[in-house]
């Protein structure tokens, strides 16, 4: 270790300033840096929702549909399993359309449509999200009864 005592004042003082002019730069780069951070991490949180979204809308559609091919079953039934669906994900405020409505002994295809508005399935504040309305449909063709 260096004894200070041996070094000239004017040394000690210019390492001083040095170490002061450092503190500045530490500060601003920082500033930099945890802002660019915080934006890659609020982008991977939302984009990570919008997937989960996306994937809850399209597993509510299908389960819906599920229902409704069965013989009997009714519009109020898919729309129940689907709206579980969308429940279990944590996906509010979603709109639910069942084709044909209503369901006859000859109707020989169902179709279960859902849309979720993304601006209120977010984590964080919507920044590439914002408006954005997840849609997505099923069609399956209905079973028969002899």
């Amino acid at each position: 270790m260096r004894n200070s005592s041996i070094m000239p004042q004017s040394v000690r003082r210019s390492r001083r300033c040095l170490h002061r002019r450092r503190e500045g730069a530490a500060t601003v780069e920082f500033a930099l840096v945890a802002t660019t951070m915080f934006m890659i991490f609020f982008g991977a949180v939302e984009f990570s929702r919008l997937n989960q979204v996306v994937n809850a809308t399209a597993n509510a559609a299908y389960a819906g549909c599920r229902r409704l091919i069965v013989p009997g079953a009714t519009a109020a039934n898919a729309t129940t399993d689907a709206q579980a669906m969308l429940s279990a994900g944590l996906v509010n405020g979603a709109t639910i359309t069942v084709s044909p409505n209503p369901i006859t002994s000859t109707t020989t295809t169902v179709t279960v449509t859902v849309a979720v508005p993304m601006n209120s399935n977010g984590w964080t504040p919507a920044s590439f999200t914002k408006n954005m309305t997840i849609t997505r449909s099923c069609t399956l063709t209905r079973e028969k009864t002899n």
